[in-house]
């Protein structure tokens, strides 16, 4: 049987895009939120305008259409959320890849898929409106977390619904409907939904990395031939 890795990378050309991208005129923009960024003050993650104001500031100074980045990474940013707290250890590594982009701006499917499930997970830092999705290709099962999407996304669906590639899925949410996030995708492969329905860890313990990590392959073998 095939490895992830190499479904994604044989199948390449046969992928198609997430978000509109042109890598001949647009640009990315990779963006920290480890403790390695001392410009994320607190005051600056505990009010999603002042948040958004910081994303849009460091997309417009690079000229980049959308930053980037997010997996794997062990965040600071979860801190303004009780939701990522646990007693004995916070959950602060992130399982997938992040988007940002304004509210509104149009999610496709890369592949032909059908509707796993959906909901709204409506806490505050949580996905908002959020949609899986499942996939085969070449043999390999697999599905796609869509976060932080706009509630209008999820009109219409049905588990089990076919959603053919390159088919609109949905547009990203306003803070109100996206968690109280600045406007971005969350993109999350994950193997084993292990029984969830319509939501799944996007954010683990450090110490259970090694479990999440395997059961949430890295996006960005996705994402880069049709994104990069």
């Amino acid at each position: 049987m095939k490895t992830y890795e190499q479904v994604i990378r044989d199948n390449a050309s046969f992928l198609g895009k997430v978000i509109d991208f042109n890598k001949n005129f647009d640009k990315l923009l990779s963006l920290d939120f480890t403790k390695q960024n001392r410009e994320l003050t607190d005051e600056i993650l505990e009010d999603t305008d002042l948040f958004s104001a910081w994303v849009d500031k460091k997309l417009n100074h690079a000229e980049a259409r959308y930053g980037i980045g997010g997996y794997d990474e062990h965040r600071t940013i979860y801190s303004r959320s009780a939701h990522f707290d646990t007693i004995e250890e916070p959950r602060r590594l992130h399982l997938g890849v992040d988007i940002w982009a304004p509210a509104g701006t149009p999610i496709f499917n890369f592949y032909d898929a059908i509707v796993h499930s959906f909901a709204n997970n409506n806490n505050f830092g949580d996905y908002g409106a959020t949609i899986i999705l499942s996939y085969e290709i070449d043999g390999l099962k697999f599905n796609v977390l869509y976060g932080h999407l706009s509630l209008a996304s999820l009109d219409n669906l049905y588990e089990g619904k076919f959603i053919a590639a390159g088919k609109k899925i949905a547009e990203l949410g306003a803070k109100k409907e996206n968690g109280y996030w600045p406007p971005h995708l969350h993109f999350q492969v994950i193997n084993d939904i292990e029984g969830f329905k319509g939501d799944y860890p996007g954010v683990c313990k450090f110490s259970e990395r090694t479990k999440y990590l395997a059961n949430c392959p890295d996006p960005n073998l996705i994402l880069k031939y049709s994104f990069y």
